[in-house]
């Protein structure tokens, strides 16, 4: 995948394949996830699986919250791939069968998998597990965040308990072959970013909207101080 490009190479691209602007807000996350996704595709060892493409989705998605126009936020995503040789269509559909899978299991399902290395688990995450037992795998990031996000999956999104997700991710990184310091920086990267980006979306969502008051009070002001006057004349 992207063998011979540079960055340089995979930025041009991208600005081919998705010839928008970026609100300021969001051109940080697209930034960083080029080129996070430019080495990867440079690393001999790395696979595509299902704990990446669950992590790459959730980040996506959580930092593209409030991304205007709507409609731009799923080419923007196919474009960041296919700029790195990276099918954008099968990420999406491996996370979301990933995570629909998970679903149905509990954490302790889940926790028996990583430690019986896939034995027992869904398919997309036995390949996962078994990739990461490999003696070249190699650690991305997103796979860390794909790991809690499954755990959340499977505990339930509305009893999700961040802290002890985080927990659990961390005791189950060594038997999928990561190393706990690591993952638990990036965990605790990713979350402290996650609460920065929602209060930035939550700021932008309140100026638009006080915008669009101060704009609707002008008009009808406007035409208020437009409108003829009624009445006889004497």
């Amino acid at each position: 995948m992207g063998e011979h490009l540079t960055i340089a190479d995979s930025k041009r691209a991208f600005h081919s394949a998705f010839p928008h602007v970026i609100p300021s807000l969001y051109r940080r996350t697209a930034d960083e996830l080029l080129v996070e996704l430019h080495l990867l595709s440079h690393q001999k060892f790395f696979t595509a699986d299902a704990l990446f493409a669950v992590g790459l989705n959730q980040v996506f998605n959580a930092f593209t919250q409030g991304y205007r126009p709507d409609q731009h936020r799923k080419p923007l995503f196919m474009a960041l791939c296919s700029c790195n040789g990276f099918d954008g269509e099968e990420l999406i559909k491996l996370a979301e069968d990933s995570e629909s899978a998970v679903e149905s299991h509990s954490v302790e399902d889940v926790q028996g998998w990583v430690r019986e290395k896939g034995a027992g688990a869904p398919e997309a995450m036995a390949k996962a597990l078994d990739q990461a037992n490999q003696p070249n795998f190699h650690y991305s990031r997103l796979m860390a965040v794909g790991l809690l996000t499954l755990l959340a999956k499977a505990q339930g999104e509305q009893s999700s308990d961040p802290a002890e997700l985080a927990k659990l991710a961390h005791e189950l990184s060594e038997p999928l072959g990561m190393t706990k310091d690591r993952v638990e920086k990036d965990l605790g990267i990713y979350n402290r970013n996650l609460e920065r980006m929602a209060q930035a979306v939550e700021l932008m969502e309140e100026t638009l909207a006080a915008d669009r008051r101060k704009r609707e009070r002008q008009d009808d002001t406007t035409e208020s101080q437009e409108a003829p006057a009624t009445g006889s004349e004497s």
